[in-house]
């Protein structure tokens, strides 16, 4: 893509810059450009931007607005010892991109014009890359969030002519402050995340909006996160609001959902090639919620995990549902070490042996 650049006349001063990176939070402050570009049938991708960071003017017939056609990533970049600035698998992100757009009826942005798209954007804003923390004090970085959505003006039920690409990016703080803690989960046993033939697969927002519900209910009752099951039979657990899950055998196998629903993650797909390395072979199937209460209840099950994008890994503590519960499994030293052993690679403290950093700066 040919990018047009225009720089922010009014950056966030170097002293007010230093403060939102010292604590950053997740989501709450972006940078000071986004990149955007627009797709229609007759012009296809055209009028790449890299513009002021700023609030989007829309009608209010927006197509996005009232058929939530839309898609979405997220990613990370990571600033290593020596200053330098890399994302972790970009090219996957894209690739699920195409996937997800495909999906929900929107054209298809080329996998080399979403990487440059991201990388341009970061070189841009590189001063808001957080410099790289001691092993053990935080994993700051900055937060990459590319989407697309129907900007047609048209109230009709039918993909829309008009669609636009954008990329916007946030620091992002240690997910866990003061260390990493098991979460506590809830057994939605009303609600479902996706159903066969269904958008499960695609990272789209409607996903994420029909988990909230069941998320509340996860809060209320004192836990962190919800676990969704199947929708055909109730039975094999899928993943998390927003997070995939693993099993870890006393026999040292692993063990993840794959039901044909789940959105894969990136995270998730690193880590089945990081755990083989290390001797744990993973298996993807079908695993019902009955092999994880009698699992843990029979010491077969010693660890349970969940991976994303914004916690990498946290050990999964116990499993509660309406009258019951299954406590929590008897260890996390595989899941921590996995943990440690991707996160090296993620922000350049150890080989990257797979090949999965790209370089931006």
């Amino acid at each position: 893509m040919q990018i047009r650049t225009t720089r922010n006349d009014q950056p966030v001063p170097d002293e007010r810059l230093a403060e939102i990176l010292a604590d950053p939070g997740f989501g709450h402050h972006f940078t000071d450009h986004m990149f955007l570009v627009e797709w229609t049938p007759e012009a296809g991708w055209h009028d790449a931007r890299i513009m002021p960071y700023g609030p989007l003017s829309i009608d209010p017939a927006t197509a996005v607005l009232h058929y939530a056609q839309e898609t979405f990533e997220g990613m990370k970049a990571y600033r290593h010892p020596d200053g330098s600035i890399w994302s972790f698998r970009p090219e996957e992100n894209a690739k699920r991109m195409v996937r997800s757009s495909r999906r929900l009826a929107l054209p298809v942005l080329d996998v080399d014009d979403f990487v440059q798209a991201v990388d341009e954007l970061v070189r841009v804003d590189q001063r808001w890359v957080p410099e790289t923390t001691e092993p053990g004090t935080g994993e700051k970085s900055l937060y990459l969030r590319p989407f697309m959505f129907a900007s047609e003006t048209f109230l009709g039920v039918r993909p829309s002519q008009h669609v636009t690409f954008m990329v916007i990016a946030s620091p992002a703080g240690a997910y866990f402050k003061g260390g990493v803690k098991p979460v506590t989960l809830w057994l939605s046993e009303e609600y479902t995340r996706a159903g066969r033939g269904g958008m499960g697969a695609a990272k789209t927002g409607g996903n994420y909006a029909s988990s909230l519900v069941a998320q509340q209910q996860a809060i209320a009752q004192g836990c962190d996160q919800v676990v969704f099951l199947d929708a055909q039979e109730g039975r094999y657990v899928e993943e998390l609001g927003g997070m995939n899950l693993y099993f870890v055998h006393d026999d040292g196998r692993i063990v993840t959902p794959a039901t044909g629903t789940i959105l894969e993650g990136i995270t998730r797909a690193s880590i089945i090639e990081l755990a083989g390395k290390l001797g744990h072979p993973v298996e993807e199937r079908r695993f019902s919620i009955d092999e994880w209460r009698e699992g843990v209840a029979n010491g077969a099950i010693r660890e349970v995990f969940a991976c994303g994008t914004a916690a990498v890994v946290t050990p999964v503590g116990a499993l509660r549902w309406e009258g019951g519960e299954v406590p929590a499994p008897a260890s996390t030293d595989l899941t921590m070490r996995i943990r440690q052993a991707l996160v090296d690679v993620q922000f350049g403290r150890a080989e990257d042996s797979f090949g999965w950093l790209h370089r931006i700066v």
